[in-house]
């Protein structure tokens, strides 16, 4: 029983060790200084990758699981607002994939996107996943093998984007 617990929490301690490691690389870009066009632009492309496979994941897996247990309004607009700040992140991931490091608004997009993704981990982590409890065992069991499964192979699916080109 101990290990079926174990393997039930599997999912959401991935994804706040995601939320850990986008948290570092946000970190890690603002000690950068003007100049380090070069490394900005692989933190940048680390974050984006982070990022993206995160929200897939989540959409795909978490959102209509937490969706299928929501047992009141509050809970469902969480589910809903969760989406829309998806939305945000994917469209500020967009306009800083068409600038480059020396373009003015990039370190300022790039600020909007930290603080847009730190709130958004707050409310998953404060509010949102205390639903991961009112789905069952089994399925949370179900759950966590199929986001790990799914994570990598979008990590292979992007990162194969990036050595194809």
């Amino acid at each position: 029983m101990a290990e079926s617990k174990v393997r039930a929490r599997r999912a959401i301690d991935v994804l706040k060790e995601d939320h850990e490691k986008v948290k570092q690389l946000f970190a890690d870009y603002e000690e950068l200084g003007d100049g380090a066009v070069k490394s900005k632009v692989r933190l940048f492309e680390k974050i984006r990758l982070e990022l993206e496979i995160h929200a897939k994941c989540e959409e795909e897996l978490i959102y209509p699981a937490f969706a299928a247990v929501a047992e009141d309004e509050e809970s469902s607009d969480l589910v809903e607002e969760a989406k829309e700040e998806h939305n945000v992140v994917k469209t500020l991931l967009d306009e800083l994939s068409d600038l480059t490091p020396e373009d003015e608004a990039f370190d300022a997009k790039m600020a909007v996107l930290c603080e847009n993704v730190e709130h958004h981990i707050e409310e998953e982590e404060g509010d949102m996943f205390k639903m991961w409890k009112k789905i069952d065992e089994t399925e949370r069991e179900e759950i966590s093998g199929r986001l790990l499964e799914r994570k990598r192979e979008l990590m292979d699916e992007m990162s194969g984007d990036d050595l194809e080109e």
